[in-house]
């Protein structure tokens, strides 16, 4: 049955490329020696540059001399500059300029170049015998372009038992990364099934990365995961042979896309090619005027496809040949895009002056705007208010310039966070055409809601039309409703909708980010407050005075103190050790104060703990804005530099290399990517675009990173689930009630599948650490497998689904819940060995392994733990909720006696008296006692100590049953014992007052 081999497969490839303008080469034509197909080059030559041909001959005395030199010299040149360089540009031989290839002109206004572009040979290869070192390798399929071979693939079939694990396996172990082939020629190499497709750039043996080359399955009924929708006509891999492998399209793609540097190659990403190309094709149907939003997953490589996006605009013309942008400006506040993009760009065009970074004077940008030769100008929003003054004086002075051309593509990137609304009405009056509606647009913008990063972009432009000259093209991950009003584009039912979407969840599905939902603990902080002045009981607007009931709360020593103890040895415990040991953590605050009281709290408790000294010592840092005055202590201020040692400038390096948490106070919750964050304590009220911002700053990969973790003292999981929902779209675990645990394992054992005894044997093993009992393991789970594998399919699927959502759920909620349970642990224990064994399932053939964090010996007052379960609301948000009119009733005012039972009833309903402080309430016991006021009346200080030191003993013997916790701290630690006793013994000044 040939139609279900693998040969099959790769002759529909290739008979699909043919039958589209593509060649057919015999292998047989490959030169091993020099990496080329050396008639396919001469060829091209001769046929597109017949003078330059002639040339060579000439000079080279014959046609079989100039083939020879002009072949060396080709070689020499694409061993030095890479293949990228050489096709772009051009090789010189002896005086002669020839080109290797001639990408589609921006304009048909030269015939000559279109037909010259028509005369490219794109070629397909089948089996190619590639290998200097292995002569009997073959490659399944090689693209060339032109005799340069650019792009490598290896197929694999389902139906003869393998897919793309097998093919990604062939290039790391049977292919060598040293052949000519793979180093100094070829591009990119995709592994193929009729399924899915991943690529990569560089083959380095078993340290080959892949990454995921897949559609993602975004559409009608499918909710945005990795993967590739079902194809009703054919393969569901044939967009890449149909679409991207298309002639015109591969092309274009190494033509503008392809970027090689020191060695190494930058290659889209699926979604960065389709966006730009969606960009592309919808801008040039519909010229200037129209805006558009990309919603781009961090992870998702934004930085280059806004470069590819730049680059491209620049270029893009209409059918009548004419530029449909005369400017393409690019609004960051990002130096490190700034780089990157202006390094990306640079690499598809070397023309002087086409690229202007303003990053200096807003007079660089005046001139940038004003000249000629500047297509691409990447500056900040700031600057445009300068520009407009600059101009506005040019002007009186009778020297005004008007900005060149009337056309503009403005890019505008999430990333900037100091924006206004005057600053986008100067970019209009700077770059817009001057038509009547920008007067009303103005006026919308000055009811802009509060500030945030999407801001600039609500208030750049309301509705279309406006500026017709202005194309906006709004990058995010994270859309507000008015963002999407604003920017998005209508679909048939009326609503807005990104324009472009790479979804969080087929990010993290992909695994270019992590999930920082899958590990997240939340707890209550419980407390009562009393009035210490009954008979001063003023009256306080209630909503406010609750606020700051809250807020002295929260800055009670004992509550910093509480929590530091468990930011710190959570720390120690569960964060130090992730990542090779270089894991960071950053704690999130609700205030400046708040930031400065952690982290004297953090630090205090690690010097009391000597965690500061020895060979790994654990040191906090703290980032805020501007100076803090402390309440308590108006003489006092803190800085950020000042509490560090150092400049803020250096902060993101020293905390790297020397420090491992971070407080922080707004700063560094947005645009801070550090990928070696993994834990996140959050003490402040987090939602929306705020809460995905300040969490996803966990997510970025880094070697060794596999998971993150979140305590949240301030958010319940409903909460953050509801601010995820707009912007994540998907669900990935069961919920996390404990004694949900308890229903998991019941259908777990229910399945006929599992076995006490071999459960038993097979974790007993595992336990012992002893290498010689992992055949142990592999005969108890495989016993296991195989009752798996007899199941039915959907029995299998139910069972495998049920396994993994165990596993995740159990991972965190055991280390959490107040109890311990030895049959969930071994059920825990042979379930993560039992689901790496089991046979990949049809429709996920990837690998999967449990990502869960563990949580040991961690006692909290829980609220929920484990995955937040989360699945896109599908209901569109309001740009302006209640009509933007906002709160109008009136303050309702309260006795402070009456609000201070309010956040008793709230927040300590069910506390007792054993909740009380520990400290205080001991001393209230002492101030009680009479013989300790009688022996601080008639004796020195030193003759109370004493007294006090046994007194305290016998009142806690007394009282023990209620202050176990502080009993057995007294009598175990004695540096609490010590610090205790040195507090109460003020109680003798006050006695002392007291009888004065």
């Amino acid at each position: 049955m040939t139609n279900t081999t693998e040969a099959t497969f790769e002759g529909n490839i290739e008979a699909h490329l043919v039958g589209n303008r593509w060649g057919r080469l015999d292998p047989s034509g490959y030169d091993l020696a020099i990496g080329l197909f050396p008639d396919e080059v001469i060829e091209f030559v001769k046929t597109t540059q017949p003078k330059a041909w002639k040339q060579l001959c000439d000079r080279h005395s014959g046609e079989s001399m100039a083939r020879k030199r002009f072949l060396e010299n080709l070689v020499k040149a694409i061993d030095h500059r890479g293949t990228v360089s050489v096709l772009r540009g051009t090789v010189k031989d002896s005086g002669v300029t020839v080109r290797l290839c001639w990408f589609k002109p921006a304009n048909t206004l030269a015939p000559e170049l279109i037909q010259r572009y028509e005369q490219n040979r794109c070629a397909v290869v089948r089996q190619l015998h590639h290998s200097e070192s292995r002569p009997n390798d073959s490659l399944d399929l090689v693209l060339v372009v032109n005799g340069i071979p650019v792009a490598t693939a290896e197929l694999k079939n389902q139906l003869t038992g393998q897919g793309i694990e097998h093919a990604m396996t062939q290039y790391r172990k049977d292919r060598n990364p040293h052949d000519k082939i793979f180093t100094q020629r070829t591009l990119v190499h995709f592994a193929v099934d009729p399924h899915q497709v991943a690529m990569t750039t560089k083959l380095d043996g078993d340290k080959t990365r892949f990454l995921p080359f897949n559609q993602g399955t975004a559409g009608p009924g499918n909710s945005g995961s990795a993967g590739n929708p079902t194809n009703k006509s054919g393969y569901q891999t044939s967009y890449l042979w149909e679409q991207v492998w298309q002639r015109d399209a591969w092309l274009e793609l190494l033509g503008t896309f392809v970027h090689e540097s020191g060695g190494r190659v930058l290659f889209p990403r699926f979604h960065q090619w389709h966006a730009v190309r969606s960009i592309l094709n919808a801008t040039r149907k519909d010229g200037a005027g129209i805006d558009r939003l990309i919603q781009h997953s961090a992870g998702s490589g934004k930085s280059n496809t806004i470069a590819w996006s730049a680059h491209s605009l620049s270029r893009l013309h209409d059918d009548h040949d004419q530029p449909i942008f005369d400017k393409v400006v690019v609004i960051t506040d990002r130096k490190v895009l700034d780089k990157q993009l202006q390094d990306t760009v640079a690499g598809l065009d070397h023309t002087p002056g086409t690229i202007v970074r303003v990053d200096q004077h807003s007079s660089q940008l005046k001139a940038a705007l004003e000249g000629n030769a500047a297509r691409i100008v990447i500056t900040t929003l700031q600057k445009f208010p300068v520009v407009a003054a600059l101009a506005a004086q040019a002007e009186a002075k009778g020297e005004g310039k008007e900005v060149a051309g009337h056309r503009f593509a403005i890019i505008v990137d999430e990333a900037h966070s100091s924006t206004s609304g005057d600053a986008v009405k100067q970019l209009k009056k700077v770059l817009g055409s001057g038509d009547e509606a920008l007067e009303a647009a103005e006026a919308v913008e000055a009811e802009a809601e509060e500030a945030d990063p999407n801001d600039a972009l609500f208030q750049s432009a309301k509705d279309r039309g406006k500026h017709k000259n202005l194309s906006f093209f709004a990058f995010t991950a994270t859309p507000k409703p008015k963002t999407l009003s604003t920017f998005g584009t209508t679909g048939p039912d009326g609503i807005k909708v990104p324009f472009h979407t790479y979804s969080m969840r087929q990010a993290i599905d992909e695994g270019f980010i992590l999930d920082v939902l899958a590990n997240y603990t939340t707890y209550a902080t419980y407390y009562k407050l009393a009035t210490s002045h009954p008979r001063n009981d003023p009256e306080l607007d209630a909503s406010k005075g609750k606020s700051l009931l809250a807020r002295f709360a929260s800055l009670h020593p004992y509550m910093m103190d509480a929590k530091a103890e468990v930011i710190v040895e959570h720390f120690r415990q569960k964060t130090a050790s992730k990542i090779n040991g270089n894991a960071k953590a950053m704690v999130v605050t609700r205030s400046r104060l708040h930031a400065v009281r952690t982290k004297e709290a953090i630090d205090g408790y690690i010097k009391r703990k000597g965690y500061d000294q020895g060979k790994h010592p654990l040191r906090a840092l703290v980032a805020f804005s501007g100076t803090v005055a402390d309440p308590d202590a108006p003489d006092l201020s803190y800085a950020e530099a000042q509490m560090n040692g150092f400049a803020e400038s250096q902060l993101p390096k020293r905390f790297r290399e020397d420090f491992q948490v971070l407080v922080v106070a707004e700063k560094y919750q947005t645009g801070f990517d550090e990928p070696l964050l993994h834990t996140m304590y959050v003490d402040k009220k987090l939602s929306g675009v705020k809460a995905v911002q300040t969490l996803s700053r966990l997510n970025r990969t880094h070697p060794g990173k596999e998971d993150t973790f979140v305590l949240d003292f301030a958010n319940t999981a409903e909460e953050i689930q509801d601010s995820f929902a707009d912007f994540y779209e998907q669900s990935l675990a069961q919920p996390t009630d404990p004694n949900a645990l308890y229903t998991m394992e019941h259908d777990l054992m229910a399945a006929g599948v599992l076995s006490v005894d071999e459960m038993d044997a097979a974790t007993t093993a595992l336990l012992s650490d002893d290498p010689a009992q992992q055949s142990v393991i592999y005969t108890n789970i495989g016993s296991a497998t195989g009752r798996y594998v007899s199941l039915d399919e959907d029995a299998q699927e139910d069972f495998r689904g049920k396994l993994q959502a165990f596993c995740r759920a159990y991972a965190f909620v055991a280390q959490v819940m107040p109890w311990a349970d030895a049959t969930l642990e071994r059920l825990f224990l042979f379930g993560k060995l039992l689901f790496a064994d089991l046979p990949a399932s049809p429709e996920d053939p990837m690998p999967q392994v449990s990502k869960s964090v563990q949580l040991t010996h961690l006692r909290l007052a829980v609220t929920s733990e484990g995955a937040i379960a989360l699945e896109a609301t599908g209901e569109p948000g309001q740009a302006l909720p209640g009509e933007g009119k906002g709160a109008s009733a009136e303050p309702v005012m309260d006795k402070l006696s009456a609000l201070v039972a309010v956040m008793n009833e709230k927040y300590g309903a069910d506390l007792g008296e054993a909740d009380k402080i520990w400290v205080d309430q001991q001393w209230t016991v002492v101030m009680g006692d009479e013989d300790m006021q009688a022996v601080a009346t008639n004796n020195d200080r030193s003759q109370y100590q004493l007294a006090l030191a046994d007194k305290i003993k016998d009142l806690l013997l007394d009282r023990h049953e209620k202050n176990s916790t502080l009993f057995e701290q007294f009598f175990a630690n004695p540096e609490f014992q010590s610090m205790l006793l040195h507090y109460l013994g003020g109680t003798y000044d006050e006695f002392r007052a007291q009888a004065g």
